[in-house]
């Protein structure tokens, strides 16, 4: 952290979005400056599939927050990359959200490969993705939840051995 960001004062950062719904399963999302999405069910599940579901969209969010995250830490300790590509998958025990009181309603499991493409170290890899992990704010959202997360990353670009990638719980 440098030096003009240290206070012992909260740095509050507040973000807003509209959203709107015409009783169905379709939600058109407006995210200001940055635009318009939507947010549907696949047809098979009541929607009309003219966009990720929520869930799919909370994925993308922890892909996309680890993103930002990794490149500023790595920003931080020197570690040069050129890209990230991430694998994620979730599963969900519907009974929750069907309205089971004894299931949680939200994931259960979410997986994600990230795939580092990068001439750097494992051992520096690994510091990065440390410091990563303790400061992205979906992966600690998700953890806190209960939810059981897990982050495994790969160095050494697209063609990287899987098996031989950081887990991180």
């Amino acid at each position: 952290m440098s030096d003009v960001q240290r206070t012992s004062e909260p740095i509050i950062r507040r973000k807003s979005l509209t959203a709107y719904n015409e009783g169905s399963m379709l939600t058109v999302i407006d995210a200001g400056e940055h635009g318009s999405f939507a947010t549907d069910e696949p047809v098979e599940h009541g929607g009309t599939g003219e966009g990720p579901s929520p869930l799919q969209t909370v994925l993308g969010a922890l892909c996309g927050c680890e993103s930002v995250t990794f490149h500023r830490t790595a920003g931080e300790r020197g570690f040069q990359y050129r890209g990230i590509t991430f694998e994620a998958e979730y599963t969900i025990d519907i009974r929750g959200r069907m309205g089971d009181p004894d299931v949680r309603p939200h994931f259960q499991t979410v997986r994600v490969q990230a795939v580092v493409d990068t001439d750097e170290s494992e051992k520096a890899l690994a510091s990065v993705v440390e410091e990563t992990e303790r400061r992205c704010p979906v992966f600690n959202l998700m953890r806190d939840a209960g939810v059981h997360v897990e982050m495994q990353w790969v160095g050494g670009g697209a063609s990287a051995d899987p098996a031989r990638g950081l887990t991180m719980r």
